[in-house]
């Protein structure tokens, strides 16, 4: 071998060498990314909105449907005969008591009632005589120079004669109440129907038709009925104070006014096990309207410091309600808890199972599972940094 070609060798060894330093260095880098890869990554906190559980009083509100019903609601009839001469309302008319309605003829009961009053004038004249009479055969007889039979015969002439003045004056007293029956009046304040009669007809006091509705509109009552389970419950709270019931629309989205538990019915109805209920109104809006469905709310109890959460936190589950609790490791655990009905202002009352200040979940529930972390977004937090910024 060539002392030449030594050097050559010698740089392609130390080529060779280096190569192999590269390869290794390369794999043990490969493999370093390998084994990070395949490490198991920590997972990541799920965001949710939290809310605290907290305290407020809770009215206990009973709901039904409810049926308006005016306290006086008549036919207003005609009680004379006769042709009716004058109709002095409109239809729809909000009239007063004792307002005048109608008009019949009045001319044929007039003259009845002057009949009378001349008949009565008569007989009290003959009684006036008769008295003197009767004073001049007592004096005659006191003084021997009459009979006492005539005496006599002159106080049963008296007797009678004012017996017929008392059967005159009761046939004055019903001409007389004849001829106001001629005047047909509002017996209440309320609102007038539809006009049945018209001007000129011949009406009588025995028909069924009437001349109108009259239907009080103020004061106004609801009547609605309740499940009897509650009825104890009721009557021990409305024994203490008179009941506020609340008439809201029928879909429940807006309240229309507030009245008083005035009426509980003596008994259960057999086929519903309901008893039947009403509520008095002042409707001088005349926000109620007779005939109209409302929905009928009855605050029976106030609920102090009761335990709530948003309405959203609660879910319903195999074995019943249920929330989402935050523990301090911020890992979700779900909890059984009994929750009532009753929703106030978005907040739903929790009767066990929470305590107040334990955190909730109320928006997130189906990213979550039982000892998932969780990145927690305050709700009440959010609420009151909203309002700050608000000018």
């Amino acid at each position: 071998m060539s002392l030449s070609s030594s050097p050559r060798r010698l740089r392609l060894a130390a080529l060779a060498v280096a190569v192999m330093a590269v390869a290794g260095i390369g794999r043990y880098s490969w493999l370093d990314h390998a084994q990070a890869a395949s490490a198991p990554k920590a997972a990541a906190a799920v965001p949710v909105h939290v809310s605290q559980a907290s305290q407020m009083d809770v009215p206990v509100w009973l709901s039904a449907i409810g049926n308006v019903q005016p306290l006086n609601s008549v036919n207003v009839r005609v009680r004379a005969d006769g042709e009716l001469t004058q109709v002095l309302f409109k239809e729809g008319q909000m009239v007063q008591a004792g307002s005048l309605l109608a008009q019949i003829d009045p001319r044929t009961y007039q003259a009845q009632l002057a009949q009378a009053q001349a008949l009565v004038a008569k007989d009290q004249a003959q009684l006036a005589n008769l008295r003197i009479n009767l004073q001049r055969a007592s004096n005659l007889a006191a003084a021997k120079a009459g009979p006492n039979q005539d005496v006599d015969t002159y106080k049963a002439q008296l007797a009678a004669q004012q017996a017929t003045v008392q059967a005159d004056q009761a046939a004055l007293d019903n001409a007389r109440l004849q001829l106001n029956f001629t005047e047909v009046r509002a017996p209440f304040t309320g609102r007038t129907g539809q006009r049945l009669l018209d001007v000129g007809s011949i009406v009588h006091g025995s028909e069924a038709t009437g001349l109108v509705t009259l239907t009080q509109m103020d004061p106004i009552s609801v009547a609605f009925a309740v499940s009897q389970d509650d009825l104890a419950q009721i009557l021990e709270q409305n024994a203490r104070q008179p009941l506020q019931v609340v008439a809201m629309s029928r879909d429940g989205s807006h309240e229309i006014a507030r009245g008083q538990l005035t009426f509980i019915d003596s008994q259960v109805a057999t086929a519903s096990g309901q008893v039947q209920l009403k509520a008095q109104f002042d409707n001088g809006k005349n926000q109620l309207w007779p005939g109209e469905l409302v929905s009928a709310r009855l605050l029976i109890n106030t609920q102090r410091a009761a335990t709530v959460v948003p309405a959203s936190a609660v879910q319903l589950g195999r074995d019943g309600d249920y929330v989402y609790v935050v523990n301090a490791e911020q890992q979700v655990e779900p909890r059984q808890v009994k929750a009532s009905s009753i929703v106030v202002d978005g907040k739903q009352w929790i009767r066990e199972g929470l305590k107040p200040g334990e955190s909730v979940v109320t928006v997130g529930q189906s990213r979550v599972a039982p000892g998932v972390k969780v990145a927690a977004i305050n709700e009440q937090a959010v609420a009151a940094n909203a309002a700050e910024v608000q000018p």
